[in-house]
């Protein structure tokens, strides 16, 4: 990579070094509740080979699909950029004593193994080089699948999303919600991405394709936005969830 691209990461890490003292404090970020813990897990099974498998989670955070995606029974490696998400991620999977590796490692810095699957949550939005760390993965699962977990918003969103959008946010201000991060990304980090403004399932297909990943399908994870609209307050209840969708490819 380039100096200026190396300058990005290092900037990226930072941002997430210090954003995970309270990262899982947040529901979106990492299930609240075994409800919600269950309708992740009835999300994930079926899109996932039968048990067990090698997985790779890739920008695993605090181990949100790493702890479900392991719980079910998988072998998972996990990679971060920030030392502070892995940190957390690791003592979760010791504490439930869960077959995991833990890894601190940028997105296109893959462990030279083979994988049954590559996974990721929220991922490709904050990522320079999209396509070519979608590549580096194809290439670590050759006969295995991509599994991408994504929620529509900012620029990926219809109009009818937009407008629920607005009114979670202003549900949120009104009852002083916390935002979820401890700031936002700073515009040196906003310019050398190209999806930091949202990205819409039409495009992800595309991504997807162009770097070699065959027969994408996606799917709307209804169950999960079930439980986690139950799980929200008055009054943002009144307006729903993000969507959220699985694609997989491979």
């Amino acid at each position: 990579m380039s100096m200026a691209s190396g300058d990005t990461i290092d900037r990226i890490r930072g941002f997430w070094d210090a954003d995970a003292a309270g990262y899982d404090q947040i529901s979106g970020h990492y299930p609240q509740t075994p409800a919600e813990w269950a309708a992740w897990r009835g999300a994930l099974e079926p899109l996932l080979p039968r048990a067990p498998s090698r997985v790779l989670d890739v920008g695993a955070g605090t181990g949100f699909l790493t702890v479900a995606v392991a719980g079910l029974g998988h072998d998972v490696t996990a990679i971060d950029v920030s030392e502070q998400m892995v940190a957390r991620l690791a003592a979760k999977a010791s504490a439930q004593q869960l077959a995991v590796t833990a890894i601190q490692a940028r997105a296109d810095e893959v462990p030279r193994e083979r994988f049954d699957v590559v996974m990721s949550r929220h991922l490709v939005w904050t990522l320079p080089d999209p396509e070519g760390t979608l590549r580096a993965w194809r290439a670590v699962a050759p006969r295995g699948r991509l599994l991408l977990v994504e929620s529509v918003w900012g620029e990926g969103q219809s109009a009818s999303d937009w407008i629920r959008a607005r009114g979670r946010r202003l549900a949120r201000r009104l009852a002083a919600a916390p935002t979820g991060h401890h700031a936002e990304y700073d515009e040196s980090i906003v310019r050398a991405l190209p999806f930091a403004g949202g990205l819409a399932p039409e495009r992800l297909v595309e991504l997807v394709q162009r770097a070699g990943w065959k027969t994408p399908r996606l799917r709307r994870l209804t169950g999960v936005e079930w439980m986690l609209g139950r799980q929200l307050p008055w009054p943002e209840r009144l307006f729903g969830t993000q969507p959220v969708y699985a694609l997989w490819a491979g």
